[in-house]
């Protein structure tokens, strides 16, 4: 498939969170198709083939994301692009999640997101230019079915509003901020969770519209349109790219 092409992109810095596996990995690639400097901020790199820096960064330690931001700023410069791709589920009915599992989840979701926007925003602010793109999900619209997932729901509502209240704050100096809400996507970690539960993929196949899980490069393709100047009129958007299942 042919994807569009940015020029903007071209030779921007982008750091991405969650950029060792998945989404966040197969942006990285798209983002050094279009010329840009990659920096990618996760527990450990998964794939060799890709020319990036990488940090090694908890983003659940507040005091650990402010040092990676110093660092990458002294670096390589003040980030033209964030993204948070970094994410976990835990799935579990609401009256049997433990606190750990909650905790876990509302930590790197909610909170890792918000502390990679406050450290990597001052720099964008004092910059006065900046593009933030958070990866949410439909399961912030939508409660899923049938898996029961009620931290993942609330941290991705979180991130959605989170989104919006940064986006307002700041709009007014430079920096723009949006988020993109996949649905169910072919990644490798979902191929393991279809592997186990074969039937859980036919019933996502059969509430989506358009009977397909969609593909990284698809939800790529969104990122990459908000972190460009093609999308220098949008802030505080959140873009569904799930293949209309929450048109149900």
């Amino acid at each position: 498939m042919h994807y569009a092409t940015h020029p903007s992109l071209a030779g921007r810095l982008v750091v991405i969170t969650g950029g060792g596996r998945g989404i966040g990995l197969q942006t990285a690639r798209r983002f050094l198709e279009q010329g840009s400097r990659v920096v990618v901020l996760d527990l450990a790199m998964t794939a060799d083939d890709v020319d990036v820096a990488f940090v090694r960064v908890d983003v659940t330690d507040a005091d650990a994301v402010a040092s990676a931001a110093s660092d990458v700023s002294a670096r390589f410069g003040t980030p033209d692009v964030v993204l948070n791709a970094a994410g976990i589920v835990r799935s579990a009915s609401a009256e049997e999640m433990s606190a750990d599992d909650w905790q876990r989840v509302v930590d790197i979701d909610l909170n890792g997101t918000f502390y990679v926007c406050q450290a990597f925003g001052r720099l964008m602010l004092d910059a006065g230019r900046g593009a933030i793109v958070n990866i949410a999900s439909m399961s912030g619209s939508i409660s899923n079915f049938p898996q029961k997932q009620s931290s993942y729901n609330a941290a991705k509502a979180g991130v959605v509003h989170l989104t919006k209240t940064l986006a307002g704050e700041w709009a007014g100096r430079g920096v723009r901020v949006n988020s993109v809400s996949p649905g169910y996507i072919g990644t490798d970690l979902t191929a393991q969770v279809l592997t186990d539960d074969p039937a859980l993929g036919e019933t996502w196949r059969e509430r989506t519209p358009m009977g397909r899980l969609g593909t990284p490069d698809e939800v790529a393709s969104v990122i990459l349109f908000l972190a460009s100047d093609d999308a220098s009129f949008m802030t505080g958007s959140d873009v569904l790219v799930d293949g209309g299942y929450t048109v149900w």
